[in-house]
């Protein structure tokens, strides 16, 4: 099977390049399932019932997110209300609407276990990743294929979670720092991996966002208002192929401009 996950869709304007972009990244690569992270997709800052529709229409499968999925009031509400492919990190503390894992039936008559997580170094206090990884492959009892979005800040963090999931899990993508890293391979066990898949939408800004705001507050310390940039829109994220045992056999980064100016037609 092949799967393609999309970087963290950032702002209106890495929503225009996934509607443009990904009916023609799926007609061309053939994924058999597209997963993109949408913690950052209403303006930078969670998501909404009607932005999930929105890249559902256009292809995506499930959408998982990170520490901004309890961003936008609408988007928490939906956490619960929806049809259980919109997640949150999955360590987050108990009592919290939604999950954090979801399961897809594949082509083949196989399922797909998608997992959500989150980092604790240099992020908010969670619950341990590893141990809910554990906790969910232990339930899980190797139905099919697992992928793992590790949203987390610290590149050692993402990497000891797929050194220590390498066998057990298809794939351990990264998020959460807007940058892609060049770091794509398959582990011993069979496990894809890179350490962050980089970031959907406009990149000539400082990670997403408007350039002199971002500035002001490096050289003066004080805040200013951020406001999501438009140059340079791009498709980042991951191509990665899994043989019928769930291994991965193939790992490709992903990094498609927006040529088409906005209010265009693909």
């Amino acid at each position: 099977m092949r799967l393609l996950f999309i970087a963290d869709i950032m702002g209106r304007p890495g929503r225009r390049a996934v509607t443009q972009l990904l009916p023609e990244l799926r007609a061309r690569l053939a994924p058999d399932v597209v997963i993109a992270n949408a913690e950052n997709s209403a303006a930078g800052a969670g998501f909404t019932p009607k932005i999930a529709r929105e890249l559902m229409d256009a292809g995506a499968d499930v959408l998982t997110g990170g520490n901004h999925s309890f961003d936008n009031k609408e988007g928490v509400a939906h956490l619960d209300d929806g049809d259980g492919r919109v997640l949150r990190p999955h360590n987050y503390p108990p009592g919290n609407p939604g999950c954090g894992r979801a399961v897809l039936a594949l082509p083949d008559g196989r399922e797909l276990l998608v997992i959500n997580l989150i980092g604790r170094v240099f992020m908010n206090p969670v619950d341990c990743p590893f141990r809910a990884a554990d906790d969910l492959l232990a339930d899980w009892e190797g139905r099919g294929p697992v992928f793992v979005d590790m949203h987390a800040e610290a590149s050692s963090e993402k990497i000891a979670l797929a050194r220590y999931l390498d066998g057990r899990v298809s794939a351990v993508i990264g998020t959460h720092t807007h940058v892609q890293t060049a770091d794509a391979r398959i582990l011993p066990g069979g496990t894809a991996y890179l350490t962050d898949a980089g970031m959907t939408g406009p990149h000539g800004g400082i990670i997403g966002m408007d350039a002199e705001a971002v500035l002001h507050r490096f050289l003066r310390q004080n805040l200013r208002r951020f406001e999501v940039a438009t140059e340079d829109p791009r498709l980042q994220g991951a191509l990665i192929t899994i043989d019928k045992a769930g291994r991965a056999t193939a790992i490709e980064r992903i990094d498609a401009p927006l040529t088409t100016p906005e209010g265009g037609t693909a």
